[in-house]
Order: C-alpha cells, then sequence, then structure tokens
C-alpha cells in the first residue's frame, strides 16, 4: 500500500549536475505533484555527476521501503508498492526485477550512475529528456520537462496529441511536452559516466494453448499461484479488505482469490436492490461467507436538470493530476487525504481474456482484427491534418506487421491502455492511498500475457481460476453477456469439463431507461461553453485537426460526439495555457437537462 511518490533523477554529463538545475527542481515540484503543498515531504540524494529526488503525500515513513533506500553505496527509489518489501534490495542491483512481484517502478543513483526501469505494463511510468548538459529521468513527464527546460516556458508536442484528440489518451510512448518520452514497457534506462543506454524487454510471447487437461490445469496453476502471491502480504493487515463487486467477472475472480488466500475482507456494492450487480454480488458474498454493504445511488431519474462544475474547472484538474495524458471526459478521482485502508477493485481484468480491444471483437476474422487495430490508431480521421493522419499511420505500421493480430490488439491493450491511460488517470485515486491492483501485478501481468490469447479471449481461464479459488461460486450467474466459451463446450465436449456443470445462464445488464448521463447527453449550454473554447482556439490545434471539420463538429445545438468534443476541449486548454497555471475562479456551475 501506498500513496504518490513522485521522482527525478539527474545525471550530468560533465563533472557536476548544474546548482541551478537543482534549484529549479525545488522550485517546480510542487507543480508537478498534484496534492496540497503542506502535504508534501521530500528527500535528496547527490553523488559526483547524479543526484536523485523524491517527493510523497505519506504523512510518515512507515511504509517499505522508505522513499530513498540506501545501500552499498547506492540508493533505491521505488514508486509504487512491492509484494514483498525485502525486494527493493533485489531492485538496487536490477531495477527492471523481472521476477519481484508488486506494480512499481524503480530508480538507482550511485556516484557517476543513474538507472530507471519500468515494470512489464509500465503503469508506474518513467519519463525522460536530454539536454547538453544532462539526463532527466522522472515518474512526471511534466517535471521532467521543467528540469530539462532552461526557462520556465512550457513547450508542447503538438503531432503528438493527434492521438490525445482521437481517444482520449497517448497510443504512443510520445507525451504533451516536447523533447519527452515515456520508457516502454519492461525497459532499462542507464546513465554511467554521462551516457545513456536503453535496453528493452520483449513482451512475453504467448505459448500455444493447451491441449490436454493436465497442460490447462497447469497452465492455470502457475497464473493461480502470480495471484495468490500478490495478495498473501495482506493476511497481516489490521483491517479487512474491501473490494468493490459487481456481479460481473473481474471483481468475481478478486473475491474468489481473497477468500483462497484468506485474507480477510468486506464487499460493497453501488446499485439498487432490483439490479444484476446487487442481487449477485448479494449471491456471491453469501457463498463466500463475507459482509455486503449495498450503497444506493441517488435517484436522479426524476430530475429535469443537474448542475455540473464548469468545463475549466474540470479540464484544470485533469491537466493538473494527468498532466495532459488523459480526456476531461474521464472522471478522476478527486483528491482527499492519504489513507492507508486497503481497497480493490477490478481495474484492469482484461488482462487475463486478452485485452479490452480483443473483447470488443464478436468477428475474429484476420481481415476484422487488422481493421481494430487500423480503427484504433486512425480514429475519425476526416477530421485530422495530412500530417496528423501520416503520424497517426506510422505509430499503427509495426502493429500492422505482426502476423499474430490477437497478440498484437493484447500488447496494445498492456503498452498503451494499461501503460498510458491507466497509468495517467490512475494519479488521481493514487492520491489517496494505492490501491491493490492484482490484475497489474508484474508477476501476474507476465504470466497471463505467456498464455495463448485466444485461450485466455475465450474467458475458460479466468472461469477455471474462479472454480479453483472458490469452487462454491460455479452455479452463480455472471451478469452481462454469457461467458464466451459456453456455446463451443456444447459441441466440443471434454473429459475435465464433464467433472464441473457448464456455467450458468448469465443474468442480462439490467436497462433501467430513467438514467442519463450529463457527459454522454451534454445538452446545449454545457455543448455551448465546451464550443467556445474549441473554436476559439483553432489556430493553436490547426496543426493536427482541420478548422472546418471541427466547426461541423460543433454545428448543432448539442454535440453528437461528446466524447471527441471533450478530448478536443482538453486538446485546447493545455495548449493555451490553462495548466500550469492558477486554478481558475469564479466560474459558476453549468445546468444540463435531461435528454426528452
Amino acid at each position: 500500500m501506498g500513496a504518490v511518490r513522485i521522482y527525478v533523477g539527474l545525471a550530468a554529463k560533465g563533472r557536476e549536475v548544474p546548482a541551478r538545475v537543482l534549484e529549479k527542481i525545488r522550485s517546480v515540484a510542487e507543480t508537478a505533484f498534484p496534492v496540497p503543498p503542506e502535504v508534501i515531504r521530500g528527500s535528496e540524494w547527490h553523488g559526483r555527476g547524479v543526484s536523485l529526488f523524491g517527493w510523497t503525500n505519506e504523512p510518515d515513513d512507515s511504509r517499505r521501503p522508505p522513499l530513498l533506500t540506501e545501500s552499498g553505496g547506492r540508493v533505491l527509489g521505488l514508486n509504487g508498492h512491492l509484494a514483498d518489501p525485502d525486494d527493493a534490495g533485489r531492485l538496487i542491483g536490477d531495477p527492471l526485477g523481472e521476477g519481484i512481484g508488486g506494480c512499481f517502478s524503480a530508480w538507482v543513483a550511485g556516484d557517476g550512475v543513474l538507472s530507471a526501469a519500468t515494470a512489464i505494463n509500465r503503469v508506474c511510468p518513467v519519463f525522460y529528456a536530454e539536454t547538453p548538459e544532462l539526463h532527466v529521468v522522472g515518474s512526471r513527464a511534466l517535471l521532467v520537462h521543467l528540469a530539462a527546460q532552461q526557462g520556465d516556458r512550457v513547450e508542447h508536442d503538438v503531432l503528438a496529441l493527434q492521438t490525445m484528440v482521437r481517444q482520449g489518451f497517448f497510443l504512443s510512448d510520445e507525451t504533451p511536452y516536447r523533447g519527452v518520452t515515456a520508457l516502454r514497457p519492461s525497459t532499462r534506462l542507464d546513465v554511467r559516466d554521462g551516457r545513456r543506454v536503453i535496453t528493452e524487454t520483449p513482451l512475453p510471447v504467448a505459448a500455444p494453448a493447451p491441449t490436454s487437461e493436465r497442460g490447462k490445469r497447469k497452465a492455470i496453476g502457475e497464473l493461480a499461484e502470480a495471484l495468490l502471491a500478490t495478495v498473501a502480504p495482506l493476511r497481516g493487515l489490521g483491517e479487512p479488505v474491501n473490494l468493490a463487486l459487481t456481479g460481473g467477472r473481474d471483481t468475481r475472480i478478486l473475491g474468489a482469490l481473497l477468500y483462497a488466500a484468506k485474507v480477510p475482507f468486506r464487499v460493497t456494492t453501488n446499485g439498487l436492490d432490483a439490479h444484476p450487480d446487487v442481487i449477485l454480488a448479494r449471491q456471491i458474498a453469501g457463498r463466500l461467507g463475507v459482509e455486503h454493504t449495498v450503497i444506493a445511488p441517488p435517484q436522479t431519474a426524476g430530475q429535469d436538470a443537474v448542475l455540473v462544475e464548469h468545463p475549466l474547472d474540470r479540464v484544470w484538474e485533469t491537466l493538473r493530476t494527468c498532466e495532459g495524458m488523459t480526456s476531461a471526459y474521464e472522471s478522476i478521482v478527486g483528491y482527499l487525504p492519504y489513507s492507508g485502508k486497503p481497497t480493490m477493485s477490478g481495474q484492469s481484468g482484461e488482462t487475463l481474456r486478452a485485452g479490452s480491444l480483443n473483447l470488443l471483437q464478436s468477428d475474429l476474422s484476420d481481415k476484422a482484427l487488422l481493421r481494430r487495430i487500423t480503427t484504433t490508431f486512425g480514429k475519425d480521421d476526416k477530421l485530422f491534418t495530412d500530417e496528423a493522419n501520416e503520424h497517426a499511420r506510422e505509430l499503427a505500421r509495426p502493429w500492422l506487421a505482426r502476423k499474430d493480430r490477437l497478440e498484437a490488439l493484447d500488447h496494445i491493450y498492456v503498452w498503451y491502455k494499461v501503460g498510458r491511460w491507466q497509468a495517467s488517470a490512475r494519479a488521481g485515486s493514487l492520491r489517496r492511498g494505492d490501491p491493490v491492483r492484482p490484475f497489474l501485478d508484474n508477476r501476474v501481468v507476465r504470466a497471463a500475457l505467456g498464455l495463448d490469447q485466444a485461450w485466455r479471449l475465450s474467458e475458460e481461464v479466468i472461469y477455471a481460476l474462479i472454480l479453483r479459488f472458490a469452487p462454491q461460486l460455479r452455479d452463480v450467474p455472471i451478469e452481462g453477456k454469457p461467458w464466451r466459451f459456453a456455446a463451443a463446450l456444447e459441441s466440443r465436449p471434454s473429459h475435465w469439463w464433464r467433472r464441473a456443470p457448464r456455467p450458468p445462464a448469465h443474468m442480462p445488464t439490467l436497462r433501467t431507461g430513467g438514467g442519463w448521463s450529463w457527459r454522454t447527453s451534454p445538452g446545449p449550454v454545457l455543448t455551448d461553453v465546451l464550443r467556445q473554447q474549441v473554436l476559439g482556439s483553432l489556430d493553436a490545434l490547426a496543426p493536427i485537426v482541420r478548422p472546418d471539420e471541427v466547426r461541423a463538429l460543433f454545428a448543432d445545438p448539442v454535440v453528437k460526439k461528446p466524447a471527441l468534443a471533450w478530448h478536443l476541449y482538453t486538446v485546447s486548454a493545455l495548449l493555451t495555457g490553462v495548466y500550469p497555471g492558477k486554478r481558475p475562479e469564479g466560474l459558476e456551475r453549468i445546468p444540463v437537462s435531461k435528454p426528452s
């Protein structure tokens, strides 16, 4: 468990890191750390030609490893958490930590030496830049950029932002800041005596799907052991883990996992009593013998309108927290003081099922999968300039060249949906403490990626894991769509599956009819606020979008593509200097009417 920790390392190309750079780092750290200044604590280490800075909003030094750990003339900074804190010593020798459990990135500094490394999904990111004087490596892209700049001016990489407008996050290793790059997954950066070397370890190649039931049990067993290892340390906590439980797949396996690992936990579910999430979560909690709390949502169906925060307030906080790498269309978790209470949710559970992009597919033909890769990178191409579209094609090219399309989409999910979108968006929740995320664990992701994509996509693997951890859940229906492998079992029976009942029928997602979201139905007043900002900053956006197409997007009283409108709003606010800058004041909330 932990909170936000941010790091920046400096390695001089000459004898020493310039004193003015050290002072600048100290002066701009608060700009890049999205918490109140009064809760920030920092630590520094300085050696020959190398400096390492760390800051945190943890209230004390009780968490292991400490913010900076010195050993044998070197110092370690760890962003994230380790399944076993004693593994910190191993990271000092090898910051890549391929066999180490946890969700982390690491910095190691010594005289004349600076290293940093990402884990397999880079969800704890590392950013780097280079100047004529030094190498800069940090966990916050804006901080790296400001450290590398001669002055205080922020320079943006406008062409790189084309992917932000398309998808609301980065489908590349670029950042919004000129000269700053994200380190790839499972990659190590070393600077020795002023010279930088980057070493990338490819993601695991999946083994063929097992053809025997014994082979299936063995492969699933290895993944099960990795999952159990992630939660084993939670047994020693002073209070139960709080699991947000639904009727779906990803939180169900977490409940079963905690049960199998004998970790004390309780569950909460948001929804009304008649909703499938609540009905099924209650059944699961009953079978597992744990406390279940239902939190009913506010009843808004009878309201004709709601008041929402002004988009400029929303985008300022999103830019401050996510550094221009997540759209304000997303709802970022707001700041609350640090809490050590253990929490868990099903975020990133798609890793066990071959990734969200593959899960979108009903057609698994080569042509359909190729089209999914193409549209992922080149969405809404008519809106963009020729240069922006060509840049998108360049980014897609290596993925299109892969012969195994399922693997390509699986790895795109890990590289970008987890490694860029979640890495940025989760910064909001990390300010409150580091939730336990078994699906992001270094060993779990490695074990999952080693299993055949088609087999994982069938959902046979995750179903078998649930039965392995908590067999009493075998006849609890699933919410939403049926298990993917269920239909195939009827035509392809096997000895192993005959020993266990077929999956129970699913419970379709409940459509209440009265629910609505102001984000997806923004109404004319909110649309006009978005329109004014975007159309008023077309000059800044012109290198990547066609002005006439943007005007056409906002031609109707209510914008028909609200997500795209919010992406444009976010990028336009970034490029026009909304952040870094003072928080907007005096902005009235915006009324959004329920669509008729």
